[in-house]
């Protein structure tokens, strides 16, 4: 990373952070950290916003207006953001169970709603900080604290389910592609609605030492790529040889009035009403 965007955008009084080495998390920052000098906007204009969790940390280290919230209720938090200041560009970062666990519902009625939040979701499999726990998105078979013997339930696709809540700007990438990534950041915060790119990242320490991988950094960013594939490579292949993939890539990127456009268009439109019914008395 530029050293000026570093010197720029980090709170070097804060460094060093809590991540493990090897962990993920510091190539997504760096990602978000691009993307926001790429957007152009002023550090003023811009809230980053967080759940609970490693994924959450993210914006005690960022200089811009932060915001740590409660577990599973960032999104709840960033909608009120941006209801009140609708020109700032609102950014929440979450890990997998801060997003489809407990913070699960705020998430489908944000994309229901079309709010124009950008939700980058630290996508690891597991519950690291809390204790190494099955989260929704942990691979079938591996093993956590609470599957000893292997994840028996089926994980969530959080791409599926932002589909299906209707988010207009819906991509997936990992921390083993930052060029694609960097690009995916940048379209989301653009994105005028609901923006959710969900990034595949290994933890060394809760997840890749119970599931064989160790912490070394190489072989968990192997993991990364042997788990994802692009869309394109993807059509190619079978349902066999996809079972245990993350597809990658945009999945919908359209336009569509939001709930925060529809309130300022209803506001404007309340207050020519009672411009009117002044003249008119």
């Amino acid at each position: 990373m530029k050293t000026e965007i570093v010197k720029k955008y980090l709170r070097l009084d804060k460094m060093p952070t809590v991540w493990c080495p090897g962990c993920g998390h510091g190539i997504i920052m760096g990602s978000l950290l691009r993307a926001l000098e790429l957007r152009g906007r002023s550090k003023n204009d811009i809230a980053l916003v967080s759940g609970i969790g490693c994924s959450s940390r993210t914006p005690g280290y960022v200089d811009v207006h932060t915001l740590h919230t409660t577990h599973g209720r960032a999104i709840a938090f960033a909608t009120g953001i941006k209801m009140m200041k609708p020109d700032m560009s609102v950014i929440v970062v979450m890990g997998d169970g801060d997003c489809a666990a407990i913070g699960g519902n705020h998430f489908i009625h944000a994309a229901r709603r079309n709010m124009d939040i950008t939700a980058v979701v630290y996508n690891n499999g597991i519950y690291g900080m809390t204790g190494g726990q099955v989260s929704p998105t942990t691979p079938y078979d591996a093993f956590a604290t609470t599957a000893p013997y292997g994840q028996m339930e089926p994980p969530f696709d959080i791409v599926e389910l932002a589909l299906g809540a209707g988010a207009t700007y819906v991509a997936r990438s990992s921390v083993h592609n930052v060029p694609k990534l960097d690009e995916l950041i940048v379209k989301g915060i653009k994105n005028n609605g609901f923006s959710v790119i969900d990034v595949i990242t290994p933890c060394p320490i809760a997840y890749g030492r119970r599931n064989k991988l160790t912490a070394d950094p190489m072989k968990n960013m192997q993991w990364v790529k042997e788990v994802t594939v692009p869309r394109k490579k993807a059509e190619e292949m079978s349902e066999e040889e996809l079972r245990g993939k993350w597809i990658t890539g945009v999945f919908r990127d359209v336009e569509h009035v939001g709930l925060v456009n529809l309130y300022i268009e209803l506001e404007e439109k309340l207050k020519r009403a009672k411009e009117n019914k002044g003249e008119e008395a």
